[in-house]
């Protein structure tokens, strides 16, 4: 049977395009897999790109089509990501995947008490963004399925997020995945979650129900598929409604480590302006970092919209930081060293909680329960809220301590 010949692309190519490429596949009935190749590198790397395309076509049954590849620096989980997704728009019933080879990681390692000062967003669909980001030092990267991908490119972005996942390297940073609502969510948690990302990130969350229901999701993957247990999950309160129940969300499952505030959605959703004073959402806020306090998890404000504005960043994070946040969202790395330098302790925070911690260190040789600092009694909250400041001291550069 004659197939229609029609022509299915993946990724982009324009003027701003770099490490990333186009693919455009035609369905034929004959003649194997053909390659019209443009790239800068092919004399270097044209070999490895036909491998790619070959060992792809593989893995997803293609055995006839002719391509054509317009390559500005993509990285091979990049091609792979662009291909498969060009064939899967052809071939959309294929229930195949071609997986790039995993990078060679060490032992997965999650705690919901982590540092988190900084969550650089990066849009899931600009692999652009990926191979730097972790240099830059944020304690996490958010790689974003969701408002920064526009509708007909999330098939495609998923993808591009699963290879990254899968082979990217972020230098520590914790490896957070912002997913879509509803069915495109699902699709989303089915392709991330074996790839064991460190955090889902939840948008738009106002029902506790729905983080159980995605962490029994998230759980039940990882039981099917034998994972390293114990993805977290990060609920974003952007309405009203969420402010309202923001404590049920940040209590409704041991898989909540942090519960954020989005902004700019919550604003538009009770009608007023987001202004640089944020007196229209200090409510909303403090209700957030006392819901995160309450339920033991922490609080983490939103992202500060104007890249450019270096003094009026450093005010709102410093004022993130009276209010209880401990961390702020980023949309752009040069934003990461003002967020910690505001975050960073005291010399005068320092030198009380050293003191905490001695004492406390003084109980626990004495095997005695009871943690003295002078003639005050410390209480157990007091010590560790001593510990992570020295941890955030040595980030910072002013004592010991690491992620």
């Amino acid at each position: 049977m004659q197939r229609p010949t029609k022509k299915f692309t993946a990724g982009r190519m324009d003027d701003a395009t770099r490490s990333d490429c186009r693919v455009e596949v035609e369905l034929t009935n004959r003649g194997g897999i053909a390659l019209e190749l443009e790239s800068k590198v092919e004399s270097l790397y044209g070999d490895s790109i036909r491998a790619e395309l070959a060992e792809a076509c593989a893995a997803l049954g293609l055995a006839h089509a002719a391509f054509r590849i317009t390559d500005q620096g993509a990285l091979p989980y990049v091609l792979g990501a662009r291909i498969e997704a060009a064939i899967r728009r052809a071939l959309p019933d294929t229930a195949k995947e071609y997986l790039p080879r995993p990078a060679s990681r060490g032992k997965v390692s999650r705690a919901r008490g982590r540092i988190r000062r900084t969550r650089l967003y990066l849009p899931g669909n600009e692999p652009r963004f990926f191979s730097n980001a972790g240099l830059h030092g944020p304690d996490a990267v958010v790689l974003d399925l969701e408002d920064s991908v526009a509708p007909g490119e999330k098939d495609a972005a998923r993808l591009v997020v699963r290879n990254a996942l899968r082979s990217a390297e972020f230098y520590g940073a914790e490896r957070m995945v912002r997913i879509n609502q509803g069915g495109e969510g699902r699709e989303d948690l089915r392709s991330v979650v074996p790839q064991n990302p460190d955090v889902v990130v939840i948008p738009k969350c106002e029902d506790p129900d729905l983080v159980r229901d995605i962490g029994s999701e998230v759980g039940g993957l990882e039981k099917r598929l034998r994972l390293v247990p114990g993805i977290l999950l990060l609920p974003i309160i952007e309405s009203a409604l969420g402010v309202v129940n923001a404590y049920a969300i940040a209590s409704s499952s041991p898989r909540v480590c942090a519960l954020a505030i989005g902004l700019e959605d919550y604003t538009a959703d009770i009608g007023v302006e987001r202004t640089a004073e944020g007196l229209e959402s200090v409510f909303a806020r403090m209700t957030i970092v006392n819901a995160a306090k309450a339920a033991g998890v922490q609080a983490l404000d939103s992202v500060f919209s104007d890249m450019d504005d270096t003094g009026g960043l450093r005010d709102a994070a410093l004022r993130a930081r009276s209010l209880g946040f401990d961390g702020m969202g980023c949309i752009h790395p040069r934003q990461i060293e003002v967020i910690h330098a505001a975050f960073a302790p005291s010399p005068e925070e320092i030198r009380k909680a050293e003191s905490v911690v001695r004492a406390a260190e003084e109980a626990q040789r004495r095997g005695s329960g009871v943690v003295a600092l002078g003639s005050k009694m410390v209480d157990a909250p007091v010590v560790m809220r001593a510990e992570r400041i020295l941890r955030l001291a040595g980030l910072s550069g002013a004592g010991g301590g690491g992620r």
